[in-house]
C-alpha cells in the first residue's frame, strides 16, 4: 500500500471505532452494504500469496466513506439501528403478528434474512434486520391483517422455504460487488454450487484449481467443524433446480468473460501465475553477425563472445588417450630381463604382464 492509499483509507478496526459500532455490528454493516469497503484491484487476488481475497469486512475503508456516514443527521444512532438484528419472535412482535404468520411470510420470500447461526441443538436461527422488518410492515399492511392470499397459503402449506435461497442471493451480491477481478467473481458463483457441478462446467483442472484458490472466505460466525459445519455448508449451496440452473448459467457467462482476460490460465499452466497471450508477440529479429576477430576466422560455431571464456572442447576419451601416450613415452626403451614378453603383451592387446615365476606386474 502506498503512502497516499494509507492516508485515504483506514483499517476495519479503526473504521468501526470511528463509526461507534461493535465488531459484529461493523461486519454486518459491510455485509448489508451500509459500509462500503475498498475492493481489491483486478489481478491482486491472484497475485496474493495465499491466493484467496480478503473477506469484505476485512478490507480497508476509505476516509471519504467514513465522512459520508458521519455526516448523516441521525449518526450514530441511526446507523446502529439499521444494523440491529432480530430473531423471528422479536420480528413478529415488531409487526404485531403471530410467529406462525411471520414464518409463513419469510418462508415465501417476503423478507430476506441477513445472517444465520446454529444454536447448541444444531438448529438454524435466522436473523433479520429490524429496520427492514419495520419497513416491510409499513409497506405491506394488507399481509399483516386478515386472511392471507390463497396462493401464499398454498405455497406455505407445500413446504416452500426461500430463506436460505434469499440469503444466498444477498450474500452473492455482496461478493460480486466487492471485486472487479473476473476470476474472483467466477469463484464466488462457483462457491454456491457443488464440486460435481463445478467439475462438469469447468473441465480444465487448472481453471478448477484457480477457482478453488479464489473461493471467498466463509461469512462471519460460520461453523468450522462437526455436524454444524455440514449443515451450514448445505445452506450456502443452491438446492432448487431453477436456482442451480441460474447459477450454472451465471458461472458459464462469467467464465467466458474471465477467459477473455489477458491473464486467463492456459491448460497445464501454473495456477499461481496464469497467463495467456491474446495478441501474438512480434517476431524477434535475428542478431547481426559479430565482426570477424583479428587473426583469422575461427571454425563455424566458435565465434568468441565478450566476457565469455569457452572451455576446451575435447572429449574425455581424447584426454585419456593423450595422457596414456605421455606415460608410455616415460617408460624405458627396453624392458628388464624376464619381462620382455610382458612388455609385448602390454603393447599388444593390453592388460597387465606376467614375468618370470608367473608374478603379475602392473605397468604404469
Amino acid at each position: 500500500m502506498t503512502g497516499d492509499e494509507a492516508t485515504r483509507t483506514v483499517t476495519p478496526a479503526r473504521a468501526a471505532e470511528e463509526l461507534e459500532l461493535k465488531r459484529d455490528e461493523f461486519r454486518l454493516a459491510v455485509r448489508m452494504g451500509l459500509v462500503r469497503t475498498v475492493p481489491s484491484p483486478e489481478g491482486a487476488v491472484r497475485d496474493r500469496g495465499g491466493g484467496r481475497d480478503r473477506a469484505p469486512e476485512r478490507r480497508p475503508v476509505e476516509r471519504a466513506e467514513l465522512d459520508r456516514l458521519k455526516a448523516a443527521p441521525d449518526f450514530p444512532g441511526g446507523l446502529r439501528e439499521r444494523v440491529r438484528t432480530v430473531g423471528a419472535g422479536e420480528a413478529a412482535a415488531l409487526l404485531s403478528v403471530t410467529p406462525a404468520r411471520f414464518n409463513r411470510l419469510v418462508r415465501t420470500g417476503h423478507l430476506s434474512p441477513v445472517r444465520f447461526y446454529l444454536n447448541r441443538y444444531r438448529t438454524v436461527i435466522w436473523l433479520y434486520a429490524a429496520a427492514e422488518v419495520t419497513a416491510f410492515g409499513e409497506g405491506h399492511s394488507d399481509l399483516l391483517r386478515g386472511r392471507l392470499p390463497a396462493d401464499l397459503r398454498a405455497r406455505a402449506d407445500s413446504g416452500e422455504d426461500l430463506r436460505a435461497r434469499n440469503w444466498r442471493s444477498r450474500h452473492l451480491a455482496l461478493l460480486l460487488r466487492g471485486t472487479p477481478d473476473p476470476w474472483a467473481r467466477a469463484a464466488s458463483i462457483a462457491s454456491l454450487l457443488s464440486p460435481d457441478q463445478v467439475a462438469e462446467l469447468v473441465p480444465d483442472p487448472v481453471e478448477r484449481t484457480l477457482l478453488d484458490r479464489l473461493r471467498p472466505a466463509a461469512p462471519p460466525g460460520f461453523p468450522t467443524t462437526g455436524t454444524a459445519r455440514e449443515t451450514a455448508e448445505r445452506l450456502v449451496r443452491a438446492d432448487a433446480l431453477d436456482e442451480i440452473a441460474w447459477y450454472r448459467t451465471s458461472l458459464g457467462l462469467t467464465l467466458a468473460e474471465a477467459r477473455l482476460d489477458a491473464s486467463a490460465p492456459n491448460p497445464g499452466a501454473s495456477p499461481d501465475r496464469p497467463a495467456r497471450q491474446t495478441v501474438p508477440e512480434p517476431a524477434v529479429p535475428r542478431p547481426a553477425p559479430e565482426p570477424e576477430p583479428a587473426g583469422g576466422t575461427p571454425p563455424a560455431g566458435e565465434w568468441p563472445r565478450a566476457g565469455v571464456v569457452r572451455p576446451l572442447e575435447r572429449s574425455a576419451r581424447t584426454r585419456r588417450a593423450g595422457l596414456l601416450a605421455r606415460l608410455r613415452r616415460t617408460l624405458p626403451t627396453r624392458a628388464p630381463a624376464g619381462h620382455a614378453h610382458g612388455r609385448r603383451r602390454e603393447h599388444g592387446r593390453g592388460g597387465p604382464a606376467r614375468g618370470a615365476g608367473g608374478r603379475r606386474h602392473d605397468w604404469p
